[in-house]
């Protein structure tokens, strides 16, 4: 019987329709993926004010680069089993209030060691966040959509990025620095309401409770999920949800998908991090390399428009390899080529789309390979593992800036990752059929 009930169960939430429940839902995980967009390019944006203001050269900044990735990578390995056991919602406001008192708190910094240790904290926050709305999305998402809808969510996070970055650009001309951390605690901390408010919790683990409020019930309903299931008869974490992304067929998966992760990141970061002050180094100012910077951000918004549909009708292996190597491409010429300042800007948006874009598309890609009932561990892994690339881009990139090198080329390493991120994201194919027929094993009560 518990199969049986189980069975359809999870058919209602593989094939639900896109109606006003699930557009609330994604729409409110874009609101929290934009704290993330603005999270990346915050400390890159104070870099350039802060070298004045605290007498300190461009690389001593790699260390609160160093502290916001270690708090991503802490937040992100234990944001998964969290949100797979308990619940999505729960991690999603704890993550938020930690990321926005964190960054408000941060406009009050007085010394970069103050700092580095409240990037600790917007780190962990932001982490925790990623993975609870890549979670929630695909539960709220027909699997046939389910890619495309995930990289809708994470839209949020260039358009923070993007905006966020031609707003301080305009206050960066009348306050300092501490503007830019203000900007970014305010909105969470309101949004926090919002969540609170509208947000609703997975339909999986309202399934598994026995004293459901009138108000979910009618949610469940309204999803066509009968009330009152059991817990073995939902696709929950019943185990440890990071043992389970080695067995049954999904081990080789988790390995290619940290390795893309992995130079993803470290290819994304080198240019969050110090593309504001190479652009400076150069020549630009301050308010104008935060401005080149951001439409490094709006191409990762024009990727969404057609990688999430291409990954969703021909799978990641060759959508996501393309991409990865013409972002190869792009970095190339950004680091070897002296080009017009208008080339320029067109070069470091076409970056954006193909390396920020690459990267939201492989976050969909794990949202979307995993099932539910380990999908925030397998999106929190690959991040928390990922930022280990994020972690070196750090003190990479300061050191190659110190060794004296012309700035652009401290990219060129960049190169190099994203090309390995390609063959890795090509070999997924191998992956081959086991965990997929995993994945379509019911759940049953014994």
């Amino acid at each position: 019987m518990a199969e049986a009930v189980s069975s359809t169960m999870e058919s209602a939430l593989e094939n639900q329709r896109i109606g006003a429940l699930q557009i609330r839902v994604v729409a409110i995980c874009t609101l929290i993926q934009m704290c993330d967009g603005y999270d990346v390019g915050s400390i890159g944006w104070a870099v350039p004010p802060l070298t004045h203001a605290w007498h300190l050269p461009p690389s001593a900044f790699a260390l609160a680069f160093l502290w916001s990735n270690l708090g991503v990578m802490a937040g992100a390995l234990a944001s998964g089993p969290i949100g797979d056991r308990f619940g999505r919602k729960p991690l999603l406001l704890a993550s938020i209030a930690i990321f926005g008192i964190a960054s408000l708190l941060s406009a009050f910094a007085g010394t970069l060691g103050v700092l580095s240790a409240l990037r600790f904290f917007t780190g962990l926050g932001i982490a925790g966040a990623f993975a609870g709305t890549t979670a929630l999305t695909g539960d709220y998402t027909p699997q046939r959509l389910r890619a495309t809808m995930i990289m809708v969510s994470f839209t949020g996070a260039p358009v923070g990025g993007f905006v966020g970055g031609q707003i301080v650009a305009v206050l960066l001309r009348h306050f300092d620095w501490p503007i830019i951390f203000i900007l970014g605690g305010i909105f969470p901390l309101a949004l926090l309401l919002v969540m609170a408010l509208w947000l609703p919790e997975s339909p999986r683990f309202l399934a598994a409770r026995t004293d459901l409020a009138p108000r979910h019930r009618a949610l469940l309903a309204r999803l066509n999920i009968p009330p009152e299931q059991t817990e073995q008869a939902v696709d929950i974490a019943r185990e440890n949800p990071v043992k389970m992304l080695f067995g049954k067929g999904y081990a080789l998966q988790t390995v290619l998908l940290w390795i893309v992760f992995f130079c993803s990141l470290l290819n994304l970061y080198m240019f969050v991090f110090w593309l504001p002050e190479v652009l400076h180094l150069t020549g630009m100012t301050p308010s104008d390399a935060v401005f080149a910077t951001s439409l490094h951000a709006l191409g990762g918004i024009a990727a969404v428009l057609y990688l999430g549909f291409f990954i969703d009708r021909v799978g990641p292996e060759r959508s996501l390899a393309l991409h990865y190597a013409a972002g190869a491409a792009f970095i190339a010429l950004i680091a070897l080529i002296t080009m017009p300042y208008g080339v320029l800007l067109a070069v470091i948006f076409f970056s954006g789309v193909t390396s920020i874009g690459s990267q939201t598309g492989a976050n969909a890609t794990c949202g979307a390979l995993y099932p539910a009932r380990m999908r925030t561990s397998g999106i929190g892994w690959a991040l928390g593992i990922g930022r280990l690339g994020g972690i070196g881009a750090a003190p990479l990139g300061g050191f190659l800036l110190a060794r004296g090198l012309p700035p652009p080329q401290i990219f060129l390493s960049a190169c190099l990752f994203a090309l390995i991120a390609a063959a890795a994201t090509a070999l997924l194919i191998l992956r081959g059929t086991h965990s997929e027929a995993s994945r379509e094993q019911p759940i049953t009560a014994g």
